[in-house]
């Protein structure tokens, strides 16, 4: 008898997932921190920690967690407190992954919307401050889940496997922990990025109407700051809809746990509550692969020095094969 259809999917795109998530958040890394992109130390110091927490999302959940958990025996990572320190870690970069995008769709509402308040939020400082808050509040409110996980089984007196305990399956605080997380990520932040959006694209229409009949008045027909502006519009609903569409899933089927089974515990490969779960599960960390990319290689600058950085990487190998 041969593995389920899933079990097969999984095994293959996890490893997959895992090579493209961190090769292409690391290549936007090194690219952002260069500074050489056209884009603001502002807006760079976001993406660049956009990138950091899809890197880490990868490591402590798709490879720490589903890639062990699919090939390898048992072994350190299945060690009760190891793996629950996992588990925290993990949700705590999925936490950052969500918000560090609010935080930059807010940031971009600022800078377009708000001339009087853009310089004096629209800075590094500000943007480290955002930055180093909201990976604070994500770690600070992950570590209940330590506690919401018990031993499996004991070998030679070490603790193995993180299994829910009795308390977190039948306490009505834990039930209401749930639905307070599935709220925090990602309902408010797909509801904030809409609102930042949508006002964010108010502004924009208003401001091309506005520089429209100006450019109309002194006779001038090419118009390149309302063609920035165009593409702005088309980034901003690009992150939005990518953010939405792979986060929905999940976000629908975290509902239905709450609403319908708490203590959903059938875990066979063929069961349509597993394999909905478990593909909710896989589009939301493509995410990982996403966030970032969308707007950066929206870029000709950053599309630029991928190239340089593709021919660098060619010439050294040629110059060594010489």
């Amino acid at each position: 008898m041969g593995y389920p259809v899933i079990f097969v999917f999984e095994s293959i795109y996890y490893p997959i997932l895992a090579a493209v998530g961190i090769t292409v958040n690391v290549v936007a890394i090194v690219i952002l921190s260069r500074g050489k992109c056209g884009l603001s130390k502002c807006i760079t110091r976001y993406l660049v920690a956009m990138a950091v927490a899809d890197v880490m999302v990868v490591v402590f959940e798709v490879i720490l967690k589903r890639i062990n958990n699919i090939y390898l025996p048992i072994n350190i990572l299945f060690i009760t407190p190891v793996c629950a320190m996992i588990l925290v870690f993990k949700h705590a970069a999925l936490n950052c992954s969500v918000w560090f995008t609010v935080a930059f769709t807010f940031d971009r509402l600022v800078a377009i919307s708000s001339p009087n308040l853009r310089p004096r939020y629209c800075t590094t400082r500000t943007a480290s401050v955002v930055i180093a808050s909201t990976t604070a509040l994500a770690c600070f409110k992950n570590i209940p889940n330590y506690f919401a996980v018990e031993p499996g089984y004991i070998i030679n007196n070490i603790p193995y496997l993180c299994v829910a305990t009795a308390v977190y399956n039948n306490s009505q605080l834990w039930v209401g922990i749930e639905w307070f997380d599935s709220i925090l990520s990602p309902l408010l932040p797909i509801l904030l990025i809409l609102l930042f959006n949508a006002l964010t694209v108010k502004h924009i229409i208003k401001s091309n109407k506005i520089r429209r009949a100006l450019m109309s008045n002194v006779g001038e027909g090419n118009d390149s700051e309302s063609e920035n502006r165009k593409k702005s519009m088309i980034l901003l609903f690009t992150l939005s809809a990518n953010f939405i569409l792979l986060w929905t899933p999940y976000f629908i089927y975290s509902l239905n746990w709450q609403v319908i089974n708490h203590n959903y515990t059938d875990k066979y490969y063929t069961s349509p509550i597993f394999i909905n779960q478990q593909t909710g599960f896989m589009l939301q960390l493509l995410s990982s692969c996403t966030n970032t990319c969308i707007y950066g290689l929206t870029q000709r600058k950053f599309r630029q020095e991928l190239k340089n950085g593709v021919k660098y990487l060619v010439t050294v190998n040629g110059k060594l094969c010489k």
